[in-house]
């Protein structure tokens, strides 16, 4: 049993990492690259696709020599997620294949979700219901904007016309559970536009919704191109209006704002992602992804080249990777940066329990100043009211949860985790 000490040293042990049911699987391929993507992508162009690319075809062998070659701990996969780059751009037996691959290694549950992320105008209707046929049951649709000319300031591959076909395409082949993606503060982008593309998106009827904030990145065009906060990307003021009218709008359309950036229809959250927010274990794999295994974090290569020269390296080891163990001030960090992202937060007895009770005394003290504006509070899930919170006095009730307010919390996050990032929890632990 840990001890609660107000002053212990905790070293938490292997089992309490708990042991990966969730997989993560890149796809790098795209036919572009839009203006603010920095992910790990190869651009083949519009033409290339399936099994007609070589290159495809050869990641794919790399891919499942890595899944092949990963230790297994004996737990079947409850989740899986094709992301990219363009997981579409996939031919159905390709697809097919890698999830047999995972089927054989690691096994999936009956029950598992299998999300594949795909773009308007990359898949048809006999592609649609061949993923479903090996396995798919959920799909992210990546649409950014339906404005024609915003799709092709951010470089988009995809017109507004390709969209609507896209979404016909699911309902033909009765995907049930669907989500749809959309940009806020993109270059030019009015509040009236992103208005029109919250109640366009609420048409389409999906299950889900995935609404992110541009973030401008130095290496992108988008970077290069536009200093972070000028013209003609939207002011401060002008995409907290965004972040607040989507809150507004998609919560009166029956949509609940479960995390930050996520929306969705009762029964119907990302199972996937909160494996992540919830700072559970995971696979990843392929170039680029990350994995969080026994309490070790570990990101991939970031170029097929590299990827497949580590792969190599991966098969000779038998599998083994030799990288640092997760610090327990970090692993406290990630914990609250994480949980803190969804709309319950974080229980504070369990914080307790596991990273001991001067620490979560002193996340509250830091915290201070951000519950007197509002942005942070805490909830019993028992009662369903609002405590006052009693600093330093060390009373951590099973029922009550350390949690943002929406919208405001939310909107100010990168305030409220950067006090927490700053403070040295390494006495406290």
């Amino acid at each position: 049993m840990i001890n609660l000490d107000r002053n212990h040293s905790l070293q938490t042990p292997a089992f309490e990492y708990g042991h990966p049911t969730a997989a993560y699987v890149h796809i790098p391929f795209c036919r572009r690259r839009c203006f603010y993507c920095d992910f790990p992508i190869s651009v083949v162009g519009d033409r290339t696709q399936g099994e007609n690319s070589g290159a495809i075809a050869q990641y794919i062998n790399g891919l499942n020599q890595e899944i092949l070659t990963t230790p297994s701990f004996g737990k079947p996969l409850q989740t899986v997620f094709f992301g990219g780059g363009t997981p579409s751009l996939l031919s159905v037996g390709q697809l097919e294949q890698i999830l047999k691959v995972l089927d054989q290694k690691f096994g999936i549950a009956s029950s598992a979700e299998i999300s594949i992320e795909i773009d308007p105008g990359t898949f048809d209707l006999a592609q649609l219901k061949g993923y479903q046929a090996a396995g798919i049951n959920r799909v992210s649709l990546g649409v950014q904007a339906f404005q024609p000319e915003l799709l092709q300031a951010c470089g988009r591959s995809h017109t507004a016309d390709d969209v609507y076909t896209a979404v016909e395409l699911i309902h033909q082949a009765n995907v049930s559970n669907f989500s749809l993606d959309l940009i806020s503060g993109l270059p030019h982008q009015t509040l009236e536009q992103w208005q029109e593309s919250l109640q366009q998106a609420i048409a389409l009827h999906p299950t889900h919704l995935s609404v992110y904030d541009l973030i401008v990145e130095p290496v992108t065009a988008f970077g290069r191109q536009y200093k972070p906060g000028a013209k003609p990307l939207p002011s401060d003021e002008m995409t907290a209006q965004m972040y607040r009218m989507a809150e507004q709008v998609l919560s009166t359309a029956g949509y609940e704002h479960y995390e930050i950036s996520n929306y969705a229809k009762p029964g119907h959250q990302c199972r996937h992602n909160r494996v992540y927010w919830e700072n559970q274990a995971y696979y990843g794999f392929g170039m680029g992804a990350a994995s969080y295994v026994q309490g070790q974090r570990f990101t991939r290569p970031r170029t097929r080249r590299e990827y497949f020269q580590w792969v190599e390296e991966l098969v000779g080891n038998g599998g083994a990777i030799a990288c640092p163990q997760t610090p327990i001030s970090e692993m406290l960090l990630d914990t609250l940066m994480l949980g803190l992202r969804l709309a319950e937060g974080l229980r504070l007895a369990d914080l307790a329990q596991r990273f001991g009770a001067a620490a979560v005394d002193q996340i509250l003290m830091t915290l201070k100043p951000y519950f007197l504006r509002g942005w942070v509070e805490l909830f019993d899930i028992e009662t369903s009211r609002l405590v006052e919170p009693n600093f330093g006095l060390n009373q951590f009730s099973p029922t009550l949860s350390l949690r943002l307010n929406k919208p405001e919390g939310f909107l100010f996050s990168n305030t409220i985790l950067t006090s927490l990032f700053e403070q040295d929890f390494i006495t406290f632990l």
